[in-house]
């Protein structure tokens, strides 16, 4: 492999990997494999969002053994567990120790643009300039919280999920808690059995069982190739990019975690928050059908499995096919709820993310602030990203799924780079070879 050497604080080098999670990490594997020089640059510590902004309970919605990273797997008692987020921690600090990753820690980027021969990437402490470059920091940086937030009284208090801990932090009073993906759902439920009066304002939501016919839900849709689904064969990308995660939670008794289950514990549900005028919160009367759509999903998603179980002989290994039941909603679910009442006095904002591509100087963008690209191939030469929802299959964003990202986006990063040597004119070619001895 060849090793960048820096001249005081300007480096040359094949590749410049944004972000040492385990998106990057994969990536930086697969190029090491292929002797492809590189390195990995990291805003904070290795894993930093797993160790900043993650909620002291949250365990992963992904049974351990799907925890697979290229030449790394688990390998512990607990196949089916769930991990805690400093056991996660400690997972993707191992691996990075076990490939030798070569990470730059606190090595925040401050710009990436295009150079003459490829992209100059700063740093406080260098400048590197790099053919390629790799964003893998991660599609969850920067909370989504709606505009209407800046109706809402002063005396009521406002947190991200990304900001959120625990209940103990809490005012004391009733929560009310913005969305009902699987984050949503879950800090509603620790919330709500913590003693405190929860209210869900529910939007579109993908309801899933933990587990179903004897196996974790995550099993079948692995063994189904649900997971594997490519992009490319997909009708509406971009939709599906869009949809909201699946209603699941790591908890240790494996209990299914949907709007059921919260409203047998006391959690009350409403629709999506649609306004906040005069302090007053206005949500939209489509709850029941919003419902509806999510159970018929599920329904086909579990027929889906059923079918693929029956064409594979799994039919009298496993328990029989069933269905779960509907969503119950309350004939009249509240329209308007006072703010300034006092029994809601904390909101939490579960309304998504988007990655920060602030620094990012490279004219890509969508009209939603979206890098462009195709299967992870971003519309400038020699770019690529990582860890974005449904990048090249439906498992992207998970850890199991970084590692085919990474190869199949390895495999173009090495012959783009093979095809820009050969163009490249003679003298520029010593040059840059000159430069990286």
């Amino acid at each position: 492999m060849i090793h960048a050497i820096g001249r005081r604080d300007r480096r040359y080098i094949s590749t410049v990997i944004i972000g040492a999670g385990h998106s990057g990490l994969a990536m930086s594997r697969c190029l090491a494999e292929r002797s492809i020089d590189h390195v990995v640059l990291e805003r904070g510590e290795i894993g930093n969002s797993w160790k900043t902004e993650r909620w002291d309970s949250l365990r992963l919605l992904t049974p351990n053994w799907q925890s697979r990273l290229p030449g790394y797997e688990y390998q512990g008692d607990d196949p089916d567990g769930f991990r805690t987020m400093p056991e996660t921690i400690e997972f993707i600090e191992r691996y990075a120790k076990l490939i030798a990753a070569p990470v730059q820690t606190h090595s925040a980027v401050i710009s990436a643009r295009r150079s003459d021969n490829g992209y100059e990437i700063r740093t406080r402490q260098a400048t590197w300039h790099c053919d390629t470059v790799v964003l893998a920091n991660g599609a969850c940086n920067i909370s989504q919280v709606p505009a209407l937030a800046s109706a809402v009284p002063a005396r009521i208090a406002m947190l991200t999920a990304a900001e959120y801990r625990s209940p103990t932090r809490l005012d004391s009073g009733g929560v009310l808690v913005v969305g009902a993906s699987a984050t949503g759902t879950q800090i509603a439920d620790e919330i709500q059995r913590s003693g405190r009066k929860v209210t869900l304002a529910v939007g579109e939501h993908i309801r899933v069982p933990r587990t179903y016919r004897g196996k974790d839900i995550q099993w079948w849709m692995d063994v189904a190739g649900v997971l594997d689904e490519r992009y490319d064969q997909v009708d509406d990308i971009v939709r599906v990019r869009n949809s909201s995660s699946l209603q699941l939670a790591g908890y240790p008794d494996r209990r299914m975690t949907d709007l059921n289950s919260l409203s047998s514990i006391g959690v009350k549900l409403v629709g999506r928050l649609a306004g906040i005028v005069g302090g007053k919160a206005q949500f939209s009367g489509s709850l029941r059908n919003v419902c509806a759509l999510a159970d018929l999903k599920m329904s086909r998603l579990l027929g889906t499995i059923d079918e693929w179980a029956s064409t594979n002989g799994l039919d009298a290994k496993m328990s029989p096919p069933h269905r779960f039941e509907p969503t119950g909603v309350e004939a009249s679910p509240p329209l308007v709820i006072d703010l300034r009442s006092g029994d809601i006095r904390t909101i939490i904002w579960a309304t998504g993310y988007r990655p920060n591509y602030s620094w990012l100087e490279v004219p890509l963008f969508d009209h939603k602030g979206y890098v462009r690209h195709d299967g992870g191939i971003v519309q400038s030469p020699g770019m690529y990203i990582m860890g974005m929802p449904f990048l090249r299959r439906r498992k992207s964003t998970l850890i199991d799924g970084a590692g085919d990202d990474a190869r199949d986006l390895s495999i173009h990063l090495a012959s783009y780079l093979r095809r820009k040597c050969r163009v490249l004119p003679r003298a520029t070619r010593l040059r840059e070879s000159t430069s990286r001895r």
